[in-house]
């Protein structure tokens, strides 16, 4: 099979509007939490998100885009776009049947949602629906807005896996690449649930922290004192490419996409299963699809969402593919970033790969006083980013359902 490798990126999130702005916050340790500002949230349980600051569509959006899209395409388009240019597909000479792109998205439209709806309910029952309610709605829209954007005719889809969508995307695209059915792909995900349904409907499940008077420091992964995840939103977008390919027209490589796999918890509707059986088999087929041992990744970004049953199903998983005396660094990014759903997976795995480029481990913040299920032989990287060699990284995104996705990158 083919090789496949990364020659683009780009995001936007909490945390910067470019790779190089999330980057540089990310290893310094900023939180991207506050209190909600796109709407009045002060009546809710939870009243803080991981919001995107400033953002400004217009630098890769035109007006209509704008108008037809929800936030969450966006974001597709927007963290795209950077990748595209990253990677010099604009003036590049393909095919166009030979770039594809598979997009995840967890929710979709709630925003477009949200407010055709409050509209048609509080009016008089005489239908006025926007005829973009639809287009504007619906999840694939991410995925077919780049491709028109761009004039890319390959396989286009957007798949839907709860908070493991981005991993699944990324694992679409790849196979497709080293199975020879295209030559680029635009991958990644993007999500915008900050809206009052969304807000309302996970705190109504008691899933997200309520600590609204210190939203700094509501997103805690592996501490003792951790009462649910914090949302985000945003994007992330990578650029997946044959490696022949790629060296052909001398593209940038940034990294290697070594395997990738995925697996059903068959358990419960949202909670992992406690032994963690489904996300272990993940790890360890991802590992051998990678052709590597566990003792070879250096780094692991985990889902690690700060909730009290979640955070520690992952590391009972972890523990029965890495065993007790693997020295493991690990990072739980999203004490800073806040869980992107969707676009989790994609944001994580560019974290992972710059982490390779800059041989440099983010942090976990806020971890104050580490669980007491926490294995004593993982080197959990907390307060400040290590330096450390890192030749191979691994991403885990599990989502509602019982979905788990694994994706190793590796150093070329």
């Amino acid at each position: 099979m083919k090789r496949v490798v990364v020659t683009g990126m780009g995001t936007v999130n909490p945390l910067g509007a470019d790779i190089s702005a999330f980057w540089t916050n990310l290893i310094n340790g900023q939180p991207g939490a506050g209190p909600i500002t796109r709407f009045d949230a002060s009546a809710f349980r939870t009243r803080i998100a991981c919001e995107v600051k400033g953002f400004a569509p217009e630098l890769y959006l035109d007006r209509n885009e704008i108008k037809r899209s929800d936030l969450f395409t966006q974001y597709a388009l927007y963290s795209a776009a950077q990748a595209i240019e990253d990677a010099g597909l604009a003036s590049a000479v393909i095919d166009p049947f030979d770039i594809g792109v598979i997009w995840g998205v967890g929710q979709g439209g709630m925003e477009t949602f949200e407010q055709e709806v409050t509209q048609y309910v509080k009016g008089d029952n005489t239908p006025r629906f926007s005829p973009f309610f639809v287009p504007r709605l619906i999840v694939n829209m991410a995925s077919g807005m780049i491709s028109m954007k761009y004039g890319f005719q390959g396989i286009n889809y957007t798949t839907v896996s709860a908070c493991a969508t981005s991993n699944t995307a990324l694992m679409d695209a790849f196979n497709y690449i080293r199975w020879g059915k295209a030559k680029v792909m635009v991958s990644g995900g993007s999500e915008a649930p900050i809206t009052p349904a969304s807000v309302g409907g996970f705190s109504a499940m008691k899933a997200m922290s309520t600590r609204n008077e210190e939203p700094m420091a509501a997103s805690r992964p592996y501490d003792k004192r951790r009462d649910g995840f914090v949302m985000g939103e945003g994007a992330g977008a990578l650029v997946l490419e044959e490696y022949e390919h790629a060296l052909q027209r001398g593209a940038t490589i940034y990294a290697e996409l070594a395997g990738a796999a995925m697996t059903a918890d068959a358990y419960h509707m949202t909670a992992p299963h406690p032994e963690g059986i489904g996300a272990a088999k993940a790890m360890q087929l991802a590992l051998e699809d990678a052709g590597l041992q566990a003792g070879d990744v250096d780094y692991l970004n985990p889902h690690a969402t700060s909730t009290p049953i979640g955070d520690i199903a992952e590391l009972q998983a972890v523990q029965k593919v890495f065993g007790t005396n693997h020295q493991l660094a690990i990072s739980a990014t999203k004490s800073m970033t806040g869980h992107l759903l969707g676009a989790a997976g994609a944001i994580e795995a560019i974290i992972g790969i710059q982490a390779i480029r800059h041989q440099l481990i983010p942090p976990t913040i806020n971890l104050q006083e580490p669980d007491e299920q926490l294995p004593a032989n993982f080197q959990i990287i907390s307060g400040q980013a290590l330096v450390k060699p890192v030749q191979v990284a691994m991403s885990n995104a599990f989502g509602f359902g019982g979905h788990n996705a694994t994706v190793i990158f590796k150093s070329v």
